[in-house]
């Protein structure tokens, strides 16, 4: 399958994941933040935010990520020997298998509520083993000051740089090959070309195909 970018170590694929993951050779770590099965909403109790899950080749329901997602996180899993780094969303949570370990995102600013009160945080589900165990020790947790997404990307759920950056860090070495077989606006391999790591994206929406090419050909992207 011909890329629709692939420039100093970083290739992204527009089509659908389950055709081009079997394509694929060996990673070191999946890092990927799916659809979360929230079905036009928010997966909290307030405002509608259906305008920001405005994909339109799947319907973003509980049944798409059982039937869809969580094969597709299995067979990119396949591919790093187990090592992964997921954010799942709250609601289908429960739908992925049980991680190694389990991490959040803070967001201390959030607006959002669930039914029990405010909801400020999301889960991050660690797979396998980090690849410097025994030598250093990272955080799980990170905390996010602003819920603003970074400005001028057109992306329903565009995910904090700041954050990536770090499990980047926690999941991979200098070299290492990232895959996102939910790859969005980019922010995966934007982070990984920032530090030094290998990255391929896959991404159903051409429109954020290219959003993330034009992200990763900056010359100087802020973390």
């Amino acid at each position: 399958m011909t890329p629709y970018y692939d420039h100093a170590g970083i290739t992204i694929y527009h089509g659908d994941c389950r055709d081009i993951l079997p394509t694929l050779p060996k990673v070191d770590l999946v890092l990927t933040d799916p659809p979360y099965g929230i079905d036009g909403g928010s997966g909290t109790v307030g405002r509608s935010r259906s305008h920001k899950h405005n994909y339109l080749s799947f319907n973003d329901t509980p049944s798409n990520i059982k039937m869809v997602v969580v094969p597709v996180f299995m067979q990119a899993l396949k591919l790093s020997s187990g090592r992964a780094i997921l954010t799942p969303g709250p609601k289908c949570m429960q739908m992925y298998p049980p991680p190694s370990a389990f991490g959040s995102i803070y967001q201390p600013a959030t607006c959002a509520l669930s039914l029990w009160g405010r909801a400020n945080s999301q889960p991050i589900y660690f797979y396998g083993r980090p690849p410097r165990i025994g030598i250093d020790i990272g955080d799980t947790t990170f905390k996010v000051t602003s819920t603003s997404p970074e400005r001028g990307i057109d992306h329903p759920c565009p995910k904090p740089i700041v954050v990536w950056r770090e499990l980047v860090v926690l999941g991979s070495n200098t070299g290492d090959v990232i895959l996102d077989p939910f790859m969005g606006s980019g922010t995966t391999l934007v982070a990984a070309k920032n530090l030094g790591r290998k990255a391929i994206g896959i991404e159903i929406e051409e429109k954020y195909c290219e959003i993330a090419a034009k992200r990763l050909s900056q010359e100087v992207l802020s973390l």
